[in-house]
């Protein structure tokens, strides 16, 4: 996968912070060498944050997050330095941007504080070093730059990368269940909610670490399943089913075939597959008028038959016999109030990075909260829970229990 096509969720998310007129723009346009933000004397240029994608040197492919200034005043300032701590769940390292003519107020303090009660690797930038010489004795992880000189920006570069934290080795999404020659068969379907003329990014990704494992990718319409296994040569080692169709495609395949769906993959992918497991448990327990979340990482239009906002909804008021109240988030939405809440259903977290998914499934835990997913929670109610985590053996030991 080239750089360029890297998705967002695989990118390493830097998000710059600091007071208006700081100079974060500034600082983003040295270090990428681009115009990629707005540079104005005028206070409080950036309302909300902005996503860049990009490769950066020497750190490879990144999100840049410019912030809004944590200085900003009024009602609508307070919700602008909400947005950018929010930013803060998602991101892999933060820069803290401060007027080295000013030096580090109380604002940037505290943020200094949320960074470290959040364990994220980050440097603090004085900027605009070349109107003062007048610079406190810098630590390890800090730098006095110029936005407008260029002077210490390579540097800046070099000690950004030192911040990048040790990989930890991620899941893979299906190559571990899969020895070469081996063949899946993948049930996409192509409906009004489909996007147009591709395929949406958990079934790209999948389908590439198929091919990694040197395993065979078979895709079909849920409509001719039954004609691709019939057709087949070699019986396939497992189906992979978009969550929507999982019971009637659990109904065609037989049982000596596995079969888990795309969302069951990435919550296993993000980390979070044991949680959101036992999370769907919790539908049992849903009495009329109690509040479900749903969560969507991504942010997209919605179509009449939405799983999120008109499927889900309608199968679990049928499931439980209940009138539960429904909530619904988008993309970088998500109360971090959960309290109020008796389940919170995501969908599987492709669009997230894995530090956002597991800051999502924090806020849950902490809060006493069952959170699930939309495969597991399907699967569950249509009874075949057990059959689609048999894949994974301490998932599958654990509904055994």
């Amino acid at each position: 996968m080239s750089l360029n096509n890297t998705p967002a969720s695989e990118r390493v998310h830097i998000g710059i912070f600091g007071n208006r007129n700081a100079g974060k723009s500034s600082i983003i346009n040295a270090v990428t060498g681009q115009d990629l933000a707005i540079v104005s004397d005028v206070k409080g240029t950036t309302t909300d944050p902005v996503y860049k994608a990009m490769e950066l040197l020497p750190l490879g492919p990144v999100v840049i997050i410019d912030t809004p200034g944590l200085d900003d005043d009024g009602a609508l300032g307070a919700m602008r330095i909400k947005k950018a701590h929010q930013v803060l769940n998602k991101t892999d390292i933060a820069v803290l941007v401060v007027d080295a003519t000013k030096g580090i107020d109380k604002g940037e303090r505290e943020l200094i504080e949320r960074i470290e009660r959040k364990n994220i690797p980050y440097v603090v930038v004085y900027n605009k070093t070349d109107l003062t010489e007048s610079l406190p004795i810098l630590k390890e992880n800090e730098i006095a730059v110029s936005a407008k000189t260029s002077h210490n920006i390579n540097a800046l570069k070099e000690l950004l990368t030192r911040q990048l934290p040790e990989q930890e080795k991620q899941s893979p999404l299906v190559s571990d269940l899969l020895t070469e020659g081996d063949m899946a068969v993948l049930v996409i379907p192509i409906d009004k909610s489909a996007p147009k003329g591709r395929l949406i990014l958990p079934q790209q990704q999948t389908i590439r670490d198929i091919l990694q494992a040197d395993a065979v990718a078979v895709m079909t319409k849920e409509t001719k399943l039954a004609h691709t296994l019939n057709s087949l040569g070699t019986k396939p080692k497992i189906v992979i089913t978009d969550s929507q169709i999982f019971p009637f495609v659990a109904s065609i395949t037989p049982a000596d075939i596995l079969l888990t769906s795309f969302s069951i993959l990435f919550a296993r992918y993000k980390g979070s597959l044991a949680d959101v497991v036992q999370g769907a448990r919790a539908v049992e327990k849903l009495k009329d008028g109690d509040k479900i979340l749903i969560s969507e990482g991504c942010s997209h239009h919605r179509q009449c038959e939405d799983i999120g906002t008109v499927k889900l909804p309608r199968w679990i008021a049928d499931y439980t016999g209940k009138k539960p109240e429904m909530d619904f988030t988008s993309g970088t939405e998500f109360p971090d109030d959960l309290s109020r809440y008796r389940l919170v259903v995501h969908c599987g977290g492709c669009m997230l990075n894995e530090r956002e998914m597991k800051y999502r499934l924090g806020c849950a835990k902490d809060q006493n909260v069952p959170m699930t997913n939309y495969g597991i929670l399907i699967a569950y109610m249509n009874g075949i829970l057990k059959r689609s985590v048999q894949p994974f053996e301490e998932i599958y030991k654990l509904l055994e229990e």
